[in-house]
C-alpha cells in the first residue's frame, strides 16, 4: 500500500488517473450540490412560510459539505490500494504481494 496522500501516485498509471477524475467528478458534484442547497436555503429565510424549509435545506447543504472531505479520503484508499508501476517505485522496493521468504 502506497502512503496516504500522496500526489506522485496520482498519474502513476492510466488507471491512476481514471480514479482520480471520477471521484473529482464526485467531489465536484457534491460541493456544486451544497452551495445549491445553501443558496436556495437562504433564499427561503426572505419568506416566513419557508423558514421550515430553509432550515432543512441548511442541514442537507451541511450534510454535502461534510460528505467532500468523506469523498477525498475514499480517492486517497482507492489510489493507495492500486498497483504501482515499476518506476513509480522508490529504488530497491519491492512489488507489492511480492514478499521475501522469512
Amino acid at each position: 500500500m502506497s502512503r496516504l496522500f500522496d500526489h506522485g501516485i496520482r498519474t502513476a498509471s492510466p488507471e491512476h488517473a481514471e480514479v482520480v477524475r471520477k471521484y473529482e467528478l464526485y467531489r465536484t458534484v457534491v460541493e456544486f450540490l451544497a452551495a445549491l442547497f445553501f443558496v436556495i436555503g437562504s433564499i427561503f429565510f426572505f419568506y416566513d412560510s419557508l423558514i421550515y424549509a430553509g432550515t432543512w435545506l441548511f442541514l442537507i447543504g451541511s450534510i454535502l459539505f461534510a460528505a467532500r472531505p468523506t469523498v477525498r479520503l475514499l480517492l486517497e484508499l482507492r489510489l493507495a490500494n492500486l498497483p504501482v508501476p515499476e518506476e513509480f517505485r522508490p529504488y530497491g522496493a519491492e512489488p507489492a504481494g511480492d514478499k521475501p521468504d522469512a
